[in-house]
């Protein structure tokens, strides 16, 4: 019996994990090839590359549990708002 046979793995549960992992692995690299300079965008903080990847995770978060409360609409259209917003906090905020 495996130690993870507890948890209800799918593929669609671990492709997402797994992303995640390279997500954080190429910022790590990209960390140590070029380090990031804090700058002050439309958020009212001053925030590094890793500050913006983590407000783009929780936001993506809140964003998915907003789309399946309120929306009729596929999860799918909430992935894309969330893919957008991601791209406008890591490049404007």
């Amino acid at each position: 019996m495996s130690v993870f046979a507890w948890m209800a793995w799918t593929w669609p549960t671990a492709i997402f994990f797994a992303g995640i992992a390279l997500l954080l692995m190429f910022m790590t690299v990209l960390e140590v090839i070029s380090p990031s300079i804090e700058r002050r965008g439309f958020l009212p903080i001053e925030t590094s590359r890793g500050d913006r990847l983590f407000i783009s995770l929780l936001s993506a978060a809140y964003i998915h549990l907003a789309w399946l409360g309120l929306a009729d609409l596929p999860l799918w259209y909430g992935s894309i708002v969330a893919l957008l917003w991601a791209g406008v906090v890591m490049r404007w905020a």
